[in-house]
């Protein structure tokens, strides 16, 4: 199953991309600028099951490049606030883990509308959308008291359980998706409500991965301190799966038509009052 996720993942983006690089009739040339302010959320190790589990407070930028009106191409700067907490999840609350980090994204995304639109058309002012694309983001997972976990001992590979682990990067990839629908509030202006869902390549991101690490015939929780005796690879996270984040957010943009854009045909820009 996550295997089938991956794979639609990797053809969503391939079709997106494809289809907006496919050459087109030459049309107007628009950009669009603007912000997005929304929620964020984390789904990984600690809260593998609640969408908007802990969530918190997130805001973007954005620019828009327009060549038709089916097809756009995006880059995105997201600044997104991720927590979790086994407390609040209560997936494994004998673990007590928790982690708050930020994660600066920066996105490539196409974006395909189901209904043609341009920001400022007075017959088209409405499209749902759908998007893919990819990314690159940093984090660094700190606990409750703002030291980075990334610093102190953590899971490992059951190759060497005794073994302090290396630092694990604090950049990684993931490939955003989702769906979301457009309004044009007027001849400049419009607006998006959109909800975006990242796969990464990293399993760091609460900084929960693998087994406890142990000594002698000990083995003890890296972050929270708890310490146990037992048999050598105890599960403290599940290493087969990536850890994802979320963000449901409105944007605002602002329109700019490029200078020396071919112009649409006089009959269309009548009919959708475009520009």
């Amino acid at each position: 199953m996550k295997n089938c996720k991956k794979h639609f993942l990797v053809a969503l983006v391939v079709l997106i991309c494809g289809q907006f690089l496919a050459p087109k009739a030459a049309q107007a040339q628009v950009i669009e600028v603007g912000g997005s302010v929304g929620l964020s959320y984390y789904m990984g190790d600690i809260n593998p099951k609640k969408p908007f589990n802990s969530s918190e407070l997130g805001w973007g930028i954005l620019a828009r490049y327009y060549s038709n009106t089916r097809w756009a191409l995006r880059l995105a700067y997201s600044n997104l606030q991720l927590n979790g907490s086994d407390a609040k999840s209560k997936y494994r609350e004998e673990r007590d883990l928790e982690f708050m980090t930020k994660a600066h994204d920066v996105a490539l995304i196409a974006e395909f509308n189901f209904f043609e639109y341009f920001t400022g058309s007075k017959r088209n002012k409405l499209s749902p959308y759908i998007f893919g694309g990819l990314s690159v983001f940093g984090f660094n997972p700190k606990n409750a008291d703002g030291v980075e976990l990334c610093d102190k001992p953590s899971d490992t590979e059951e190759a060497d359980l005794t073994v302090e682990k290396d630092k694990y990067g604090k950049i990684s990839a993931s490939i955003p998706f989702g769906m979301g629908v457009k309004y044009s509030l007027g001849n400049k202006i419009g607006v998006a409500l959109e909800w975006r869902w990242d796969y990464t390549f990293t399993d760091w991101i609460d900084d929960c991965h693998a087994y406890y690490p142990q000594t002698g015939n000990d083995y003890s929780d890296p972050t929270s301190g708890h310490m146990f005796s037992g048999n050598k690879y105890v599960q403290r996270g599940n290493k087969e799966d990536n850890d994802w984040f979320g963000y449901l957010n409105v944007s605002i943009i602002y329109k700019f038509i490029l200078p020396g854009a071919n112009d649409c045909k006089t009959e269309k820009r009548n009919a959708y009052n475009t520009y």
